[in-house]
């Protein structure tokens, strides 16, 4: 029995910490201009940011709901999870050499993460019946 809790437990949660990883070695880079128009460099560095964040919210919600954690909980604790790892995040980027830590680049992390949880909640029941399906497969109840 331990044997198939462990297995349970790096199934649902092994992704997320893998992604939290992630997030921690990109930000140990420094950047480099994507385009020498600031509003492109501006929408495809924030863009990142909240499909990074975003993805941590899924993932921390197919771990929590498949952990017994009630719905509203598994709605609210990625949100603030990837609030506070984006304040940790920008933390540790005042470290980098060529990179510096942005309030703004937290807002857009949380931004990225309420958008993915609100698909989840309003958007997903409503989805058509094949992309409920493959949610289902992935475990995304």
């Amino acid at each position: 029995m331990k044997a198939k809790k462990l297995k349970k437990l790096i199934r649902f949660w092994g992704p997320p910490f893998i992604w939290v990883v992630v997030i921690f070695l990109f930000s140990t880079l420094s950047t480099k201009p994507v385009s020498k128009i600031y509003w492109r460099e501006f929408a495809v560095k924030k863009s990142a940011h909240m499909v990074e964040y975003g993805i941590l919210s899924l993932l921390l919600y197919r771990a929590l709901i498949n952990s017994g954690v009630k719905k509203k909980w598994s709605l609210v604790i990625p949100i603030v999870f990837s609030l506070l790892y984006g304040i940790s995040d920008e933390f540790h980027q005042s470290f980098v050499p060529g990179r510096e830590p942005k309030v703004r680049d937290v807002v857009f992390d949380t931004i990225g993460s309420v958008l993915v949880i609100l698909y989840i909640w309003k958007l997903l029941p409503k989805a058509p019946k094949r992309l409920r399906n493959w949610a289902r497969e992935l475990q995304i109840k």
